[in-house]
């Protein structure tokens, strides 16, 4: 293998790559990797659906069990969920599989790379490389990745080099975040991906139920039909609205809270009160964030908490 410190840039040899295990991450960064001209010569999987995974996505890598997948290893992708990592990496350490000069990267968001220190001490190279995305477990997943960014931290200006190649050859952007600032960095990804998944949830439930029994353009409406008249009626407001935050921050706020009519908010509380308690309380939560964010009247807090609420940003 050409070493990255010696040539001039980062540019990497073709590597040999072993992937532990064959999730949906994994499999999507190992397609990515053998696009990029890489070789996935392993992978471990051990459900019967990571086989199937493998066998789809990386059909011409042998699956093994996760210590010999280390052993042939240049570059290991340990793409576990984050609550295995330590336990796997510790074992891997015990078996002495990873090679001194061995690449070691995980893919895990909330750690950097002190998670990799039994396996940096038989002298491998730790990296953190987690790409800024949601996996679904199907080809698009691959293709996403060349247009995301990934939160790369690494041991030196090396490793940073290494990390920030690999990342670029595959299309995405090398974003570095700083070991002891990892953590926040998930918190932030996980509150705006996974908590916009439950908001948009919540309202595509609300809105089939205000249009229960309708017909839309001569088609009846199916309560709990995915991809029906109410994502549809969603879908563009929604888009909207995630483009304007983004680009304009808190000024794209809209609506009645952004306009402190308090009688509307108390009206949709009521309303989906009566629909689902817990699906209000989460608008009540939001809707309390958005008037601390727009500095609404009191009005406003008064009815969204019962002492009128931290007014603070």
């Amino acid at each position: 293998m050409t070493s990255f410190g010696i040539t001039n840039g980062p540019a990497p040899a073709r590597l040999t790559v072993g992937i532990v295990s064959a999730g949906r991450v994994g499999t999507a960064v190992g397609a990515a990797l053998e696009r990029a001209g890489h070789v996935v010569s392993a992978c471990s999987a051990v459900s019967s659906a990571s086989v199937a995974r493998a066998v789809k996505r990386l059909p011409d890598t042998e699956i093994l069990p996760a210590a010999d997948v280390a052993a042939r290893s240049e570059l290991l992708i340990l793409a576990v969920p984050d609550d295995q990592l330590a336990d796997l990496v510790r074992g891997l350490a015990a078996t002495q599989a990873v090679k001194p000069g061995t690449l070691v990267a995980h893919t895990s968001g909330a750690n950097g790379i002190a998670i990799l220190t039994p396996l940096t001490e038989l002298g491998a190279l730790p990296l953190a490389i987690h790409p800024a995305m949601t996996f679904t477990g199907h080809d698009e997943d691959t293709a996403r990745l060349s247009s995301a960014c990934f939160g790369i931290t690494a041991a030196d200006d090396i490793g940073y080099a290494i990390a920030q190649s690999l990342v670029l050859e595959i299309g995405g952007e090398p974003v570095r975040v700083r070991e002891e600032n990892r953590a926040l960095y998930h918190a932030a990804l996980a509150h705006g991906s996974n908590h916009l998944v439950t908001l948009v949830v919540d309202a595509v439930e609300a809105l089939r139920a205000s249009l229960q029994g309708d017909e839309l353009l001569g088609q009846q409406l199916v309560d709990g039909d995915p991809g029906g008249v109410a994502e549809r009626v969603l879908q563009p407001l929604l888009s909207a609205a995630l483009d304007n935050a983004l680009r304009r921050g808190p000024s794209a706020l809209t609506g009645p809270v952004a306009r402190g009519d308090a009688a509307a908010v108390d009206t949709h509380l009521r309303v989906l009160t009566e629909l689902d308690p817990e699906l209000a309380a989460g608008y009540r939560a939001m809707s309390l964030r958005s008037a601390q964010r727009v500095g609404a009247p009191t009005e406003l807090f008064d009815i969204l908490t019962e002492t009128g609420g931290d007014r603070r940003e």
